[in-house]
């Protein structure tokens, strides 16, 4: 599961719970830590023999979080297939960094495809139209790029994640 940090995105998998004993990779890093939930959305946690209080807030909709621990507070968002889909079908935020290969967010299949290799875009043009739960939605740049490959087809069903169209960014000049 991917989660957003302020403006940080960290993968974040659970290898393993016992009781109070937790092990997560975060961003390929192994943290053994034992957690125990109190009251209110309060969690204690103890980490290579140091103990952490956190306050748990849920902010607007399940997967948005304020976490409060040490004297410093943090905005969490746990970023899911439905999440990351929700965001491509805006074509991002504005601080977001559109990846020099567009993936599709979840199991779909391609409507329409607008471009080709070469083709030059502008931040905001849309490349392709995709449907999933019977409902279509256009993937648009959030970059000027260059279509640099087109790697599926009209028709063609797709799984979570395949690389769709491979980009050439363009890249800022100083």
């Amino acid at each position: 599961m991917e989660i957003q940090v302020g403006n940080k995105t960290l993968e974040v998998t659970l290898l393993s719970k016992e009781g109070n004993q937790v092990s997560v990779e975060i961003d390929g890093k192994v943290y053994d830590v034992d957690v125990a939930m109190l009251q209110n959305g309060t969690c204690s946690l103890i980490y290579d023999g140091n103990s952490y209080n956190a306050e748990l807030i849920r902010e607007s909709g399940e997967k948005h979080y304020r976490v409060n621990l040490n004297y410093s507070t943090y905005q969490i968002d746990m970023l899911d297939s439905q999440a990351k889909y929700m965001k491509m079908r805006r074509g991002g935020s504005s601080d977001s960094v559109q990846a020099d290969v567009i993936a599709a967010p979840m199991p779909c299949k391609i409507v329409n495809i607008y471009v080709q290799p070469g083709d030059t875009l502008k931040a905001g043009d849309t490349v392709l139209t995709m449907e999933a739960m019977k409902m279509q939605s256009n993937y648009k740049v959030n970059a000027d790029c260059t279509v640099k490959e087109v790697l599926v087809n009209v028709g063609d069903n797709v799984r979570v994640e395949q690389p769709l169209i491979k980009l050439d960014l363009k890249k800022e000049e100083r």
